[in-house]
């Protein structure tokens, strides 16, 4: 974990945007896989591991805004957890790790929170997203599971999307672990991807590589020939010549913080012409939005910058027509662009995703569109320096969506269809990088993973 001053720190801030009641943290507890005795992997909270840093199920945080107090809560090892598991620290010197000097056993939260009530003062929590938490607020506080969202606080929402939003050189350093992990992730994914090779073996050999480099992967890993679809998790496929094979894989650093890399590559190493021809313009999207990144400037026009630069590659290679700008404007690009450009990262793969987008990537000043594509731009405010954000843009062509516009004839005067007929066999090429925002502009965040035809082209020779 980090110095404790630094969780010391981030509570303080947090403290300084409230005003009065508790914020109540419930840490994660362990999840059955297929019997009680049998857990995933245990992954705690976002919220708790960015105030209160520990790694461990079954504890709680609170943060009392009147009396100026933290407290953890949570039980010692007993003998059963000695034998299984070995000697484990007491809850005190846990809690010294992060900065923090009262403590008590868990079954002391509920009249805790019993008598913050009694006294009427707010208790307010976070968007719960797993049932058993939601089952736990309910037994501690007596407000019924379905109902537990009147606890939700928007100002305490607010106040943590704006500290988690801007990331320190510690934070920075982690997602470069991270990304580091996912160059070796990537660069065997391109090694692999040969003729008569099953997606799954290569799959189940990135995920290893993130398990063997020290944490789990930060999203499950997408991995097909078939990229029009953009969250493909199906592996079932053996790779053929003259297709595009895309790769979405991130890791977690040991403090659990993410990476999320794409790059998509043709199988057997060598690119043909229709291949590099659109690969080509998802590349200059991608290189193209990055440049137009520095605080002040709206993530949602960096989308337009990506957007326009692939309906202009598009309309170079006769499958769009007409007037760039008009044609983004309508949403008529949405044919092949049909998603944001990127998201906010850090210890969520979609960061902070779980207390609601709208918080995390919108604000008054800038709201999101209803518009088909530009809907889904999960972050469309002004950047600032210290945000980390991903630049994904991407070219698919999806037989379905295709066939449905042909039929209803839109955005004719900006698509030419009987030339886009002709790709409905291509699949989707997606290129996606993190970035940090600096005070001046941006800046690639890790090892740099081969993406130019060139560089791709000589890894998997």
């Amino acid at each position: 974990m980090f110095d404790s001053a630094i969780y010391t720190r981030r509570r303080e801030g947090l403290r300084n945007k409230l005003s009065s009641g508790i914020l109540f943290f419930p840490g994660n507890t362990e999840a059955s896989f297929n019997y009680p005795a049998n857990p995933y992997h245990f992954r705690q909270d976002s919220n708790f591991l960015y105030f209160f840093g520990l790694d461990h199920p079954d504890l709680c945080g609170l943060i009392d805004l009147d009396t100026g107090e933290d407290w953890i809560f949570g039980n010692d090892v007993d003998m059963d957890d000695i034998i299984w598991m070995g000697n484990q620290p007491f809850l005190k010197d846990r809690a010294t790790e992060v900065g923090i000097s009262n403590t008590a056993p868990y079954k002391d939260l509920e009249a805790v929170l019993s008598k913050a009530k009694s006294q009427g003062r707010e208790v307010m929590i976070l968007p719960p997203y797993r049932g058993e938490t939601k089952m736990e607020i309910e037994r501690l506080t007596g407000v019924n599971s379905h109902d537990v969202k009147s606890l939700v606080s928007e100002e305490f929402i607010k106040a943590v999307v704006s500290l988690r939003s801007v990331k320190d050189h510690n934070e920075v350093a982690e997602i470069i672990k991270a990304v580091d992990t996912a160059y070796l992730m990537h660069t065997t994914s391109m090694k692999m991807a040969m003729p008569g090779v099953v997606e799954q073996e290569i799959a189940g050999a990135i995920e290893g590589i993130s398990l063997a480099n020290g944490g789990p992967i930060s999203f499950p890993v997408i991995l097909s020939m078939d990229g029009q679809t953009l969250h493909n998790h199906y592996h079932g496929n053996t790779l053929e010549a003259g297709r595009m094979m895309v790769t979405d894989a991130g890791a977690e650093s040991a403090l659990h913080y993410a990476s999320d890399i794409t790059r998509t590559v043709p199988v057997g190493g060598k690119f043909d012409a229709r291949q590099r021809s659109i690969y080509e313009i998802v590349l200059a999207a991608n290189v193209k939005a990055t440049e137009a990144m520095k605080p002040g400037v709206s993530f949602r026009d960096c989308h337009f910058v990506a957007a326009k630069t692939i309906a202009s590659g598009l309309k170079d290679i006769g499958l769009m027509k007409g007037d760039v700008d008009e044609a983004v404007a309508q949403g008529a690009h949405a044919l092949f662009f049909p998603h944001g450009l990127g998201h906010m990262m850090g210890l969520d793969v979609h960061d902070m995703e779980g207390l609601g987008e709208n918080y995390v990537g919108y604000n008054d000043e800038i709201q999101r569109s209803k518009q088909f594509g530009l809907a889904f731009l999960r972050m469309g405010r002004k950047l600032e320096k210290g945000f980390v954000m991903t630049v994904e843009p991407g070219c698919y062509f999806i037989p379905a969506l295709i066939d449905q516009w042909k039929a209803e004839n839109k955005f004719k005067d900006f698509i030419n269809f009987d030339n886009v007929e002709t790709f409905k066999d291509f699949g989707g090429i997606r290129i996606e990088d993190d970035i940090l925002v600096t005070e001046t502009g941006w800046e690639l965040l890790g090892k740099p993973i081969p993406k130019t035809v060139a560089d791709i082209e000589d890894v998997m020779r």
